[in-house]
């Protein structure tokens, strides 16, 4: 990851943080922790808001499947934790977070910029959904929680079963995002955007005013905790019975 602070007095900093993690940002163990270990350190940081985006053409394309299958069943039972723990650390920070959606933002991506407060997409080919379904493994709970937070019940059960990818002009539609802009206005409207909101609500009435707002999703994923050793034991039999390695061939032949 990339950190910057946008230009402002102290009242107004903006943190802009960019998954620069390989081409399309694949998150694996390394990148995940990153995440997190950023986002909580945030929270004592001055900077008010924070922004976070991609580079080149993407987002983020979700898991890096092909370190996935090739470590199987050990790798899962380290990355799963700290996939779950990158979301929470976004969706729990008290800060304004903004998700500049600069291209493909594709099942984990998908999740990820949905764990934002806002989130702008560009204009273009990017691609922004969820096909967990189709690639094989099931959603942790967390993923679920922020996803149905993010949009509602319905979409995000139409999100979830239908395992499809969307333009932004159709994610703006199911509200997946918040607003479709020309590509080289996504960044700069993003800081703004999050300025406005560390600048023109008290901070500590924003930082109260989210807790209450993602609190049923944190007790949600919190009272369903059983469910992450199935969680666990599906991802370990994707990585060994071949869905997953079919469905990444699939790809290669469109």
């Amino acid at each position: 990851m990339i950190d910057r602070v946008d230009d402002g007095t102290d009242e107004e900093r903006v943190a802009v943080l960019r998954l620069d993690h390989g081409p399309v940002g694949a998150m694996d163990i390394e990148l995940c922790e990153a995440i997190a270990e950023r986002f909580r350190a945030l929270d004592a940081d001055p900077v008010r808001a924070v922004v976070v985006t991609g580079t080149g053409r993407a987002f983020s394309a979700g898991v890096d499947l092909k370190r996935f299958l090739d470590e199987g069943a050990p790798y899962v039972e380290r990355f799963l934790p700290a996939l779950c723990d990158s979301f929470r650390a976004v969706f729990e920070l008290s800060k304004p977070v903004v998700a500049a959606v600069n291209g493909h933002a594709i099942a984990g991506g998908c999740v990820l910029a949905a764990c934002a407060d806002v989130r702008l997409m560009a204009e273009g080919g990017g691609r922004i959904g969820v096909p967990e379904a189709r690639v094989g493994p099931p959603f942790p709970r967390i993923a679920i929680e922020v996803l149905r937070h993010a949009v509602g019940d319905v979409p995000a059960r139409r999100l979830m079963v239908g395992a499809l990818t969307y333009t932004p002009a159709e994610a703006l539609a199911m509200g997946l995002v918040d607003r479709v802009l020309p590509p080289e206005e996504v960044l700069p409207q993003a800081v703004a955007m999050a300025r406005a909101m560390a600048t023109e609500v008290p901070s500590d009435t924003f930082a109260l005013t989210k807790a209450q707002l993602n609190r049923d999703a944190l007790e949600r994923t919190a009272r369903y905790a059983d469910e992450d050793a199935a969680v666990t034991g599906l991802w370990s039999r994707r990585a060994e019975d071949g869905w997953t390695a079919r469905y990444l061939e699939s790809l290669t032949r469109r």
